[in-house]
């Protein structure tokens, strides 16, 4: 017979407390701790998210055009009518577009940014102190200083491409439908790439140096590490920054209104701006909030098809 060691106790077959009913009933005063110490900030996130909603939803089932009257209750007659008008629908594809514009130019401006800070060179923490005190910049500062740049009179922009032989005469940036949506999108880009640019630096901070050095060495070139170190790498953040850049994109309104107002032509008309212009200048604040509820719901089931899709990838 072999003789050996004892095998030691676990703390399961020690204490007979643990395991079984009594493990169980650990892990459920530990989750019911958990809870009591989440519960206060549930409770702030209710009182300042979801009472607002609440009485959002109230407001679209009712006929209300002026602030502190309650208003007929009339049902989903503000939805059945905000769906069947051109104008949301017009508004809602500007919205589309406006975010698509927006991720593609907002994420090659931070990807070559963070690329070019990620390298080691003479004043590198300057240039990324530069581009956090970008970011910092009053938005209503940024649209003072891009309307005069872009100023037909007055302007540097025009006179420069001029100069350049890009444009023949001076144009107007905010003239037409496309090039004013166009601009806008530049100029917000250039408003929100800064804090794209630092996300990405931060996750490119993360990749381990080894694997870079080590196809190097194996003779792989600056475009072959990009594309099989660095980018899968990066795509996890990436995936994050495209979900939150797209609920912050969609939500924009200061930059537009305070630029176009909208115009021209309704050729920046996006679905905040209706909504702004439906309750503030037509006075119908139900109609408002309906349209507000539904942007609300689209953005849940946008939010919730990306973290599923993310969630999926991580797992595969």
């Amino acid at each position: 017979m072999e003789r050996g060691f004892p095998k030691p106790r676990t703390k399961e077959a020690a204490d007979p407390g643990v395991g079984g009913q009594g493990l169980r009933r650990r892990r459920l005063s530990e989750r019911k701790l958990a809870l009591l110490f989440v519960t206060p900030a549930l409770g702030l996130l209710a009182l300042t998210l979801l009472w607002p909603l609440v009485l959002a939803v109230d407001l679209s089932l009712r006929d209300v055009r002026f602030i502190g009257k309650p208003g007929e209750f009339v049902g989903l007659a503000n939805y059945t009518d905000v769906l069947g008008e051109a104008r949301f629908w017009q508004s809602g594809l500007r919205s589309l577009i406006w975010v698509a514009g927006n991720a593609v130019v907002q994420t090659a401006l931070a990807l070559a940014a963070a690329l070019v800070l990620h390298q080691s060179f003479p004043g590198v923490r300057i240039a990324r102190v530069w581009v956090l005190l970008t970011w910092i910049v009053p938005t209503v500062v940024v649209v003072i200083i891009w309307r005069w740049l872009l100023s037909n009179s007055g302007g540097m922009i025009n006179p420069l491409l001029v100069q350049a032989g890009l444009l023949e005469a001076p144009v107007g940036f905010f003239s037409s439908r496309e090039s004013a949506m166009t601009t806008l999108v530049l100029i917000n880009s250039w408003r929100w790439f800064p804090f794209v640019t630092l996300m990405i630096l931060a996750a490119l901070t993360r990749i381990p140096g080894d694997l870079d050095e080590a196809a190097r060495m194996d003779g792989a070139g600056a475009w072959q590490r990009f594309r099989r170190i660095t980018w899968p790498l990066l795509q996890p953040t990436l995936s994050v920054l495209l979900v939150v850049g797209t609920l912050l994109s969609f939500n924009v309104f200061d930059i537009i209104w305070l630029t176009t107002a909208g115009g021209p032509s309704g050729g920046t008309q996006t679905l905040p701006v209706l909504i702004y212009e439906t309750a503030f200048k037509g006075y119908e604040l139900s109609r408002a909030a309906a349209i507000s509820v539904l942007t609300g719901l689209a953005l849940m089931g946008f939010a919730i098809a990306a973290s599923r899709s993310m969630t999926r990838e991580e797992g595969a």
